[in-house]
């Protein structure tokens, strides 16, 4: 007894895989990628062309507040002193004024002159630096050192002006009592003893003690250190330009422009509607993506990959198959239906015919049912053979059986030569006037449950699954479902609306086969409708023949047979079966 393993699930979303999974889908939008550092490239080069002739050099100015005693601790110096508000004194127009009149600037340089300053306080400190900015580096010394001066002077002038404005004010205060008490002291002198004199003498000593207070006030004014601070560091002449370096430019705008680039490329990730990676589909999907068929081995080539000079496309049609074979899912019923989500059916229609040989291939016995009777064409495109009728379709007789082949399914039964797979049974398409009837008739569900029998597999190929609702009338039925897509010209929207779609009917998504663009195929817009209406992916199709002309038993394929001559042929000896390699797929 053979064991199947657990269902196969989509992969955990780990976070460093994702990481790695967005970081390669990052790397697909190389233009981007490109554009970024281009311009990158462009503002190096702009900043190391701008920033060559530049020179920069600082002088620095530690502040200090007046005191009468500098080495008392008791006063901190950023209390008496507001460092912003001296700051933007040093960049004021008045500083900029003094230090014109020492460098001999024109008004109509002055502006520049203010435009090349820059003041900065380095933090925890009471240190201002002065850096200034100019074309050459004796002059960017000059004017750094020239503003500096102008901004100690114009503190000095400050600090000695507000102290005189404060003895002024002391003076004018003692002046009106000292003139009394000169005045109380030439009435005293004259007084007799007595309650009189002892109380002029105690307004003379009140007046005599405001005069000293004032005086001492005064004293204490004058006995200030007023210096306002001093240099610590003087501005000399630049040895080099300012600027990093055209080498150093370059560098630094290539990693910024990288850096822009892998913003706008995850940007444009972000909003993109499409799946770019496996992990997208099997996320959308809530399903593993089971196999990635080779670029360039999808598609123009033959329908059958068996027998090709390339095993490649086999091989990667067999590990689909083995792990479906695995799937409990698929295992327990047996039973496939393969769709795509919307356009062209042609690689659906291809992963179909193969997974049959490939099942056929380890024994079972397959049948593929073309269930797309809108285009039905593997009839045409396969070497086919008659072969004998599915078993419910023998039981018939009478007016009934031919009323049975009338409408599809109507009996008839293909043999497919799939070259070393072996070979297996093809119920090919037709067209019908009433195509969901046919899909839910008796007789196709009892030509589905076919799979019921031992050792007995069905694929059914059915259109895309957003075009048209036949695949969801034989979901109930076929519940395993594979999906084929090509990731780049479908919606993540499109593949959750399938998965629900499915699940909604009663069915599972068994995985995804995930293929590259057709050969041939114009490039749309996801979801744009080519010029004059109709599905996107939709091509003019022949009318179909009147049920009249239509011949009821297998036609006769126009193979190229080297042993055969054309007018002797007859169709169902056998020659109709040739090499895979010549059967080429048609568009659907």
């Amino acid at each position: 007894m053979i064991e199947t393993n657990r269902p196969a699930a989509a992969p955990a979303e780990d976070e460093p895989d994702l990481l790695r999974d967005q970081f390669k889908q990052l790397l697909r939008y190389r233009r981007l990628l490109a554009a970024g550092v281009g311009v990158g490239l462009l503002g190096g080069v702009y900043l190391g062309v701008s920033t060559a002739d530049t020179y920069v050099a600082t002088a620095d100015i530690v502040l200090r507040a007046p005191t009468d005693d500098p080495f008392n601790p008791s006063l901190a110096p950023d209390k008496a002193i507001n460092i912003g508000s001296e700051r933007q004194v040093a960049l004021s127009s008045s500083i900029a004024n003094e230090a014109a009149k020492k460098l001999g600037v024109s008004a109509t340089d002055f502006s520049a002159l203010r435009a090349g300053l820059q003041v900065t306080n380095p933090p925890q400190t009471m240190v201002l630096r002065f850096t200034y900015t100019a074309a050459t580096p004796a002059e960017a010394a000059r004017r750094a050192n020239a503003m500096t001066e102008a901004y100690l002077l114009k503190r000095q002038e400050a600090l000695d002006v507000t102290r005189d404005k404060m003895v002024k004010g002391y003076q004018e205060q003692r002046d009106p009592v000292a003139k009394q008490l000169e005045d109380l002291t030439k009435q005293t002198a004259g007084m007799p003893a007595g309650p009189a004199r002892d109380a002029a003498y105690a307004a003379k000593t009140d007046q005599q003690s405001k005069i000293n207070t004032l005086n001492g006030n005064i004293a204490k004014l004058k006995a200030l250190d007023m210096t306002p601070g001093r240099v610590t560091s003087t501005a000399v002449p630049p040895h080099g330009a300012d600027g990093p370096g055209i080498a150093m430019s370059l560098a630094l705008g290539a990693a910024v422009g990288l850096a822009l680039g892998l913003l706008g490329a995850w940007v444009r990730l972000v909003f993109d509607p499409a799946p770019r990676s496996e992990g997208d589909v099997a996320r959308a999907l809530r399903a593993p993506v089971l196999g990635s068929l080779p670029r360039g081995k999808a598609d123009g080539g033959p329908l059958l990959a068996a027998g090709e000079e390339d095993p490649r496309l086999a091989e990667e049609f067999r590990s689909v198959a083995f792990r479906l074979a695995y799937d409990a899912r698929f295992a327990d019923r047996r039973r496939l239906l393969v769709v795509a989500p919307r356009g062209s059916s042609e690689i659906a229609a291809a992963v179909a015919v193969n997974l049959a040989a490939s099942f056929a291939e380890t024994g079972k016995d397959v049948l593929l049912i073309e269930a797309d009777l809108r285009t039905p064409v593997l009839a045409s495109q396969l070497p086919t053979d008659a072969a004998g009728r599915p078993r419910w379709s023998q039981s018939q007789s009478g007016a009934g059986a031919q009323h049975a082949e009338t409408e599809w399914p109507d009996g008839r039964q293909l043999l497919v030569d799939a070259g070393e797979s072996g070979s297996f049974d093809l119920i090919p398409g037709e067209r019908v006037r009433n195509v969901p009837r046919a899909l839910t008739s008796q007789r196709a569900t009892r030509l589905i449950s076919e799979a019921d029998s031992p050792n007995a597999t069905v694929v059914v190929l059915a259109p895309p699954v957003l075009s048209y609702a036949d695949a969801l009338a034989l979901v109930d039925r076929v519940d395993g479902v594979l999906v084929v897509c090509n990731p780049g010209a479908v919606r993540r929207t499109d593949l959750s609306r399938i998965r629900e779609l499915i699940s909604g009917a009663g069915g599972t998504v068994l995985g995804a086969v995930l293929h590259a663009p057709l050969p041939g195929e114009k490039k749309r817009g996801l979801g744009r409708s080519p010029k004059g209406g109709g599905p996107a992916a939709e091509e003019p199709r022949p009318a179909p023949a009147p049920p009249s002309a239509r011949a009821r038993e297998p036609q006769p394929i126009p193979y190229e047979v080297a042993a055969a001559d054309a007018s002797q042929h007859i169709p169902g000896d056998g020659t109709d079966t040739v090499a895979l390699r010549t059967v080429r797929t048609g568009r659907r």
